[in-house]
């Protein structure tokens, strides 16, 4: 089935579709547990801990690793929770400390209204802070749409490198209005559970497939956080690349995409990375949309390394 709208889809609900088995989520996995006020740990993987965002909202997270702090920006319907793939978090954590989060509104963080991307923003410089004032973002689909927004809201003393995995800007601008229209009215009318659906048909999600989301034990989670995708319409505004903000960017910045992903996001990543002054455009061979943490680890770690190192 040709994918017609927009692919915010998070990278964890692929692994729910049995009819998509070769592929799989590019975010780790967390377990999520009672929050407790805690230093980052220098070494292994801790249990959740929160930050205050300045709006009050608790950002829940979770540190792995020793060395300079990334943290990782997860796309549309995810959580800690609903992420199963280990191996992003297992290879950076070699030479970083690395930090997943649940957005506001998701897993174990608050929401507090109205929401704002700027909010959003405030919540990465809240882990950011934690972090020791400055730290290396990596985001993924519209998570990489929301560290572009971060990256040049907060300047380059706070986000030092940005690594961006498929920001889903660019797509027909028809679609996209319609499918941001009719999420916002299953949002606020539908009942938990009906936009994600919605969503999922929209962008070319097999009928098959979303009946086995549906019956699986996550999809509960998943009715619970739907109406998070008003959030993610936010952050891509009109759909369109944000060239102002793109502009904006004064940092080292690395724009990649998948081979196999969507044609669009090709000529997106290209219009992006010559956009940000002085990106770097890499294609990653043999990804789609749902990239392999094992292959986009080696990148991003040779990317965040410094030279000296």
């Amino acid at each position: 089935m040709r994918i017609l709208s927009l692919p915010l889809i998070s990278l964890a609900m692929t692994s729910l579709a049995s009819c998509e088995s070769d592929r799989a989520p590019s975010l780790p996995a967390g377990s999520p547990s009672s929050p407790a006020e805690r230093s980052p740990s220098s070494s292994a993987a801790q249990r959740a801990t929160h930050v205050t965002s300045k709006d009050g909202t608790r950002i829940a997270f979770e540190t792995a690793g020793k060395g300079p702090a990334l943290i990782v920006v997860s796309g549309a319907l995810s959580s800690r929770a609903l992420q199963t793939d280990k191996s992003l978090v297992a290879e950076l954590g070699e030479r970083f400390t690395v930090y997943t989060y649940d957005r506001r509104g998701r897993g174990e963080s608050t929401d507090t209204k109205p929401y704002a991307v700027a909010r959003e923003v405030e919540d990465i410089e809240a882990l950011i802070a934690h972090a020791g004032s400055s730290a290396y973002l990596f985001g993924v689909s519209s998570g990489a749409a929301l560290s572009m927004h971060a990256a040049a809201t907060l300047g380059p003393t706070k986000v030092t490198k940005l690594a961006l995995y498929e920001p889903p800007y660019g797509q027909e601008p028809a679609a996209y209005a319609k499918q941001k229209q009719r999420v916002a009215e299953l949002v606020k009318t539908g009942q938990p559970g009906q936009a994600a659906e919605f969503f999922l048909t929209a962008i070319g999600t097999p009928p098959n497939a979303l009946d086995g989301m549906k019956r699986s034990p996550q999809w509960p989670q998943i009715a619970k956080l739907d109406f998070t995708l008003a959030y993610d319409f936010e952050i891509l505004g009109d759909g369109q690349v944000p060239e102002a903000t793109a502009r904006a960017i004064a940092v080292p910045t690395l724009v990649m995409t998948g081979e196999k992903t969507m044609p669009f996001m090709h000529s997106t990543g290209d219009r992006i990375a010559a956009t940000v002054p002085g990106a770097q455009r890499k294609t990653l061979a043999g990804q789609s949309h749902q990239v392999k943490g094992d292959v986009v680890a080696p990148v991003l770690t040779a990317f965040f390394t410094p030279a000296s190192s």
